[in-house]
């Protein structure tokens, strides 16, 4: 199971069900995919596919809308 939590200019954020306990989303769109840490602080985790321009873009729109995806994760989950 992987519930989108977000969609915003072409890129989907989502987490994995019982991926692992850290804090964390995924970011996937039509060029690759990557991996953010939200605790203890935003941070890439892994890479495939995406350049250093989308890599960005997606952690900006992460800590833009890092309040919401922490809950995100936290109603989902129940931590």
């Amino acid at each position: 199971m992987a519930p989108t939590i977000y969609r915003e200019r072409g890129y989907r954020f989502f987490f994995f069900s019982r991926e692992e306990p850290r804090a964390h989303v995924h970011v996937i769109c039509a060029d690759g995919e990557a991996k953010f840490w939200l605790d203890p602080q935003v941070e890439l985790a892994r890479n495939i596919g995406l350049s250093r321009a989308q890599l960005r873009d997606a952690e900006t729109i992460i800590e833009e809308r890092q309040g919401e995806f922490r809950s995100a994760w936290q109603a989902h989950f129940g931590s």
